[in-house]
């Protein structure tokens, strides 16, 4: 047998040449996109005015399972793709585990996430309509990061709008920004309507991702050739993700490596859609049973805690309804919390294929997450972003679970970026100041009662 190698790494001519689309091979799909004034489904047209025109078409595909990858997207990925899928020896002989842990990285470029993947498609669409700004939010800065790389790359003007307490606690995330060219602004603001509204009810507000995303739409409308973008949630952002799927399954072919578990942790849906699509197709079509599990934080738990239901993407409740597991556009997450993973709602794909039971989810403590996040930097080299460490922790609990079965399952999970921005809270972390929020019933009450009261019957 060939012993498996420490890194696998793709030649640039087994790179994905085409996008998998989940939602060509799902059983029954998410609900559409429903226009808030009429109750209808969105139409492509009621789409434009926010989105470039390339997305809006991607974003209502439902028949073509694969989308090709235009070469001038192609030529970008190749500064940073393929990403390796490495096999965990270390974090294995630490555990004591007789499974076998795998991952993949996807933090080998300056944004330090898998975020680039869809920001580079993004921008390259946008730049191809011809347009000449771009406006956005972040939260913890990954999404921000590499847009603004995008942006430069394809010459494309930038705002994002950062949610204010991530600007407090990661500076430097906004210095690369503006490396890039990008216009940082910390959300909320007063260069808004929204932003204003929403410190009038609340001027000591950390700010959250529904906030941000309120700001950028509003600016996005109110500027000419300009559009929004986004860089989770959305169906097309986990198209554009699904090369990391793609990369890790062809990877595990070579070698005949069949995963067990898989596991991504789960803020918007972007990196774990991504990762799972091709498995999850083979999936539902009956030909593998892997376990798949999202993993999100105990502070922010929109699956394990939330509602299915119609809600809106942002705080302003200006976007299209979506259905999908949310705690309601009005909620807020706890500023101490440091982990990213802050977005009050989930991909429809994803918050479906939950729903119709494909996927577990479960959410972890951000103490654990930061003990595992060491844990793994000291025997496996890479300092994690504490997003990804939520995968990590549950990578490793299903490690040790084996241990004490005695099997040896093989276990998969999805190294988001690197955390080298995120060392204020590795600092809390081991000096003992860092703290769990599990918010209370009451409190997930109060977000819960800013859903819209609507439903569609479609």
């Amino acid at each position: 047998m060939t012993k498996i190698p420490y890194k696998i790494y793709l030649s640039e001519d087994e790179m994905p040449g085409n996008w998998y689309n989940l939602k060509a091979v799902m059983k029954e799909l998410p609900t559409p996109f429903i226009h808030p004034g009429t109750l209808k489904p969105c139409t492509a047209d009621d789409l434009r005015p926010v989105f470039c025109c390339d997305l809006v078409d991607q974003e209502l595909n439902t028949t073509d399972k694969y989308i090709e990858i235009p070469e001038g997207i192609r030529d970008f990925y190749k500064m940073f793709r393929p990403s390796p899928l490495v096999r965990a020896y270390c974090l294995e002989k630490l555990l004591d585990t007789p499974a076998e842990i795998y991952y993949k990285f996807e933090g080998n470029n300056t944004s330090g996430s898998h975020k680039l993947n869809s920001a580079a498609a993004q921008v390259y669409y946008a730049k191809q309509q011809g347009l000449t700004s771009l406006t956005t939010e972040t939260g913890a800065g990954q999404w921000g990061t590499a847009l603004s790389m995008a942006c430069a790359y394809y010459d494309m003007a930038l705002t994002v709008y950062m949610v204010k307490i991530s600007s407090q606690q990661k500076p430097y995330r906004k210095a690369v920004m503006e490396t890039y060219g990008a216009q940082v602004v910390p959300s909320p603001s007063n260069t808004t309507e929204a932003g204003k509204k929403i410190l009038a009810d609340n001027a000591e507000t950390g700010g959250s991702l529904g906030c941000a995303i309120s700001e950028a739409l509003e600016v996005a409308a109110k500027s000419d050739n300009c559009r929004y973008v986004l860089g989770s949630v959305l169906d097309h952002v986990l198209l554009h993700q699904s090369v990391i799927g793609q990369e890790t399954k062809t990877a595990c072919e070579k070698y005949d490596i069949n995963p067990d578990i898989i596991i991504g942790c789960a803020g918007g849906g972007s990196n774990l859609g991504g990762l799972i699509a091709p498995f999850m197709g083979d999936n539902i079509d009956g030909k593998n049973n892997i376990k798949f599990i999202a993993v999100e934080p105990a502070s922010c738990p929109s699956m394990t805690r939330g509602k299915y239901a119609l809600d809106f993407g942002d705080t302003g409740q200006t976007t299209p309804l979506i259905r999908m597991y949310t705690l309601g556009s009005g909620f807020m997450p706890a500023p101490n919390h440091a982990g990213g993973l802050r977005y009050h709602g989930m991909s429809p794909i994803v918050s479906k294929l939950y729903h119709d039971g494909y996927m577990e989810a479960r959410s972890v403590e951000q103490t654990k997450v930061f003990d595992a996040a060491t844990t793994f930097a000291r025997c496996e080299g890479i300092l994690p972003a504490p997003e990804s460490a939520h995968a990590l922790r549950v990578a490793m609990d299903e490690a040790l679970k084996c241990k004490e079965t005695g099997e040896k399952k093989t276990i998969l999970f999805g190294l988001t970026g690197t955390g080298y921005f995120d060392l204020g809270a590795y600092m809390s972390y081991n000096e003992g100041s860092i703290v769990d929020y599990i918010p209370t019933d009451e409190d997930l009450e109060k977000g819960f009662a800013s859903l819209p009261d609507v439903d569609v019957d479609l």
